[in-house]
């Protein structure tokens, strides 16, 4: 149910049809709009192994069915017309993420990574350090993050680590039905914002749902938090015997060498190195730390697209893509990680925001308009975002991302920074925040080329 557009829709098909199942895909959208998401599958379409319905979901399917794997996604599973004629028909309902956790060869040796913002980047540091660290082990990233683990569990061995990005649809899901629900051996939670309370419904409902990477660990688990307040948030949900820690940056240490900037991303990476230590039960080598000198950042994780200089002599504009940046916190985070680094401060910064909003409040980021260089609204919140911005503050609604760019390359100075980070999902103008970003980043190198082309004639 709902094929989706990362991978896990198509994972899960091919991990079925493989032992001999018989896959009927069905999904609201049309076979154009789910055409790349498609193509993997193409073959067992072809092979009639796999039946698709597209367009549309029938009750009776649901009631037939031996087996219902449902996206985390959809929107309130709890409260769904098809879900609940499978339920009354007794039909078990999973999801991909539940898939692989039930085929682990143990819950001991994976780490689960959630929070409001960080997870992505968290997780990829764990992975990165594990796999610099144990040479002769395997080290396995998946979940919300580098598709579907699923084809790769026969080559998952008893002693290899698996980190996993949990979303909090994926939690939710984890923790059903109520009561006898999974979390991994080693839990981290990197901090608590409100976030998806469009799919949610309430902030409670979100808090409970990430409580579900700690509500069924056992005695003798590690649960690591990403500061001493996120920890006091989820207490009630820690297990008994479960060591809950929230890990203090050593001072005396100075900070971690990274090639990405930002304090929140040293923070990302004092929890990745916390998380290695005990999960190996070492001391804190400084070759954890060290492993990280590499770590290049994700794709659409404030990722240097660009910087060129318009004339000879001239400090270069650079070009930050922070497409996954789909909350306030995380917009405001890529702000002050690049204010930070920066002669000019937030003055230099001309921010592209706005996108479909989600139900969280935006003010915040509104707010600080009046420390940039600019402030470009984009998408289903851009009137909003302009609205909620200080009076004379330079905020412009521009409507589109291309409308944006191009009124910010009118009053770019040199040394400034352009910075796409939405604070808001891309669903509104975009199909996923990697479109987003890649159309962001294309418009970059367009104007780099222009500029070249300029200065040669």
């Amino acid at each position: 149910m709902g094929l989706g557009r990362f991978g896990g829709g198509a994972g899960v098909t091919h991990w079925l049809v493989e032992p001999g199942a018989s896959v009927l895909l069905t999904d609201l959208s049309s076979a154009d709009a789910l055409q790349s998401a498609i193509t993997p599958i193409v073959s067992l379409i072809e092979a009639g192994s796999v039946e698709t319905r597209l367009g549309e979901h029938r009750v009776e399917d649901f009631e037939r069915a031996d087996l219902v794997v449902a996206n985390p996604a959809v929107p309130a599973p709890w409260d769904n017309e098809f879900l609940n004629a499978a339920r009354l028909a007794g039909i078990p309902i999973t999801t991909e993420i539940g898939l692989v956790a039930a085929n682990l060869p143990s819950r001991e040796r994976v780490i689960g990574v959630t929070g409001s913002a960080g997870k992505s980047t968290t997780s990829a540091m764990i992975a990165h350090i594990l796999e610099r660290a144990l040479d002769d082990e395997h080290v396995w990233l998946g979940g919300n993050i580098g598709g579907s683990l699923l084809p790769s569990l026969r080559d998952i061995g008893a002693q290899d680590w698996i980190v996993l990005e949990l979303s909090s649809f994926m939690l939710h899901w984890l923790g059903q039905p109520a009561g006898s629900g999974w979390s991994p051996g080693i839990a981290v939670m990197t901090n608590l914002a409100p976030n998806h309370l469009d799919w949610h419904g309430s902030f409670e409902h979100y808090r409970e749902s990430k409580a579900q990477i700690l509500a069924s660990q056992r005695a003798g688990d590690l649960a690591l938090f990403g500061d001493e307040s996120t920890r006091r948030e989820f207490s009630g949900w820690l297990v008994e015997g479960v060591n809950a820690q929230a890990p203090r940056r050593d001072e005396s240490r100075g900070r971690i060498d990274l090639e990405i900037p930002g304090r929140h991303n040293q923070a990302n990476a004092e929890l990745a190195c916390a998380t290695a230590v005990s999960a190996l039960g070492l001391e804190r080598p400084s070759q954890l730390e060290r492993a990280l000198h590499d770590f290049r950042g994700l794709p659409h994780r404030l990722e240097l697209v660009t910087a060129f200089a318009p004339n000879p002599g001239d400090p270069p504009i650079r070009f930050f893509n922070d497409s996954k940046s789909t909350t306030p916190e995380a917009a405001m985070r890529a702000v002050d990680a690049i204010a930070d680094e920066s002669r000019k401060g937030a003055r230099s910064i001309h921010l592209i925001a706005g996108g479909h909003g989600k139900g969280v409040d935006l003010s915040a980021l509104a707010a600080r308009a009046s420390e940039l260089a600019g402030l470009y609204a984009i998408g289903a919140t851009g009137e909003a975002l302009v609205g909620s911005a200080p009076s004379g503050g330079p905020a412009f609604h521009d409507g589109t991302l291309d409308r944006a760019f191009e009124h910010v390359m009118r009053r770019v100075r040199p040394g400034d920074v352009v910075l796409l980070s939405p604070g808001c999902a891309s669903w509104d103008q975009f199909a996923s925040f990697e479109e987003r970003g890649a159309r962001f980043a294309c418009l970059a190198c367009e104007a780099e080329e222009a500029s070249l082309s300029g200065s040669k004639s």
